[in-house]
């Protein structure tokens, strides 16, 4: 195998109330330093989202609402996290979505976060036969890899760094470039926190309207109020004075 192929790295993986870090939260994060090729130290931490779980998240990950009741916030653990991952790049199925809601977390707490990536989904495309299944659990099947929990964070980081190894294995010597880190390109901008008054109108209309919410309305941006508000006048229309 080239000396030059990366064999210190962080392993990442989250899993999150949906697909859009707009909008979405992390629930949980689980990582793995990697020195040399051996694994040094594991992390792993549900987190509060603040909000209710859909039934396909519950299904998709096993988690439930009562287990993230008293899991601590992305504020209280994030920088943790940043620190956890040293100077080293980050190695994931599909990273820019992991990087995508860590970048924004970290921007939104007043911390910088740029990282290179190795995306083992990438190279599950470039090695794999094209007719086959490249998540991550079709991809570990292929290379016989045996993995645990799906859908759970430390279990999917730590079956992204048995594939990266074993890919290196077989193909590192000849396409050694492949293995090589990429510089993770995702621009953010720090949210606002909602006014007083956004907070208060958006929470007449939800009483007005009867409307039962599955957020926790003090945490959510400025933006991100907004949102809730014009969906609501959307839907439901505006508060009609008597």
């Amino acid at each position: 195998m080239s000396e030059q192929i990366p064999q210190s790295y962080v392993a990442i993986d989250l899993e999150t109330t949906g697909l859009n870090p707009k909008e979405d939260k992390i629930i949980e994060i689980g990582g793995i330093l990697v020195r040399d090729g051996v694994v040094a130290k594991e992390k792993a931490t549900l987190v509060n989202p603040r909000k209710i779980l859909s039934e396909h998240i519950k299904e998709l990950t096993g988690i439930e609402d009562s287990e993230l009741e008293q899991a601590p916030g992305i504020e209280e653990i994030i920088e943790e996290y940043l620190n956890f991952c040293e100077d080293l790049p980050l190695l994931g199925h599909n990273i820019m979505f992991d990087y995508r809601f860590l970048k924004r977390a970290a921007v939104n707490h007043g911390f910088l976060f740029e990282k290179d990536g190795i995306d083992t989904l990438t190279l599950s495309r470039k090695f794999m036969p094209e007719d086959l299944p490249k998540n991550l659990g079709s991809s570990c099947s292929y290379y016989h890899i045996k993995t645990t929990s799906a859908h759970r964070a430390l279990a999917d980081a730590y079956g992204a760094h048995y594939l990266y190894q074993s890919m290196a294995k077989l193909y590192g010597k000849e396409a050694a470039r492949e293995f090589f880190p990429k510089k993770l390109i995702y621009k953010v901008k720090k949210e606002q926190p909602a006014s007083k008054r956004q907070k208060e109108v958006l929470h007449e209309l939800i009483k007005y309207h009867k409307i039962e919410t599955t957020v926790q309305i003090e945490y959510l941006s400025r933006n991100e109020v907004s949102r809730m508000t014009d969906k609501i006048i959307s839907q439901y229309g505006r508060i009609v004075k008597r």
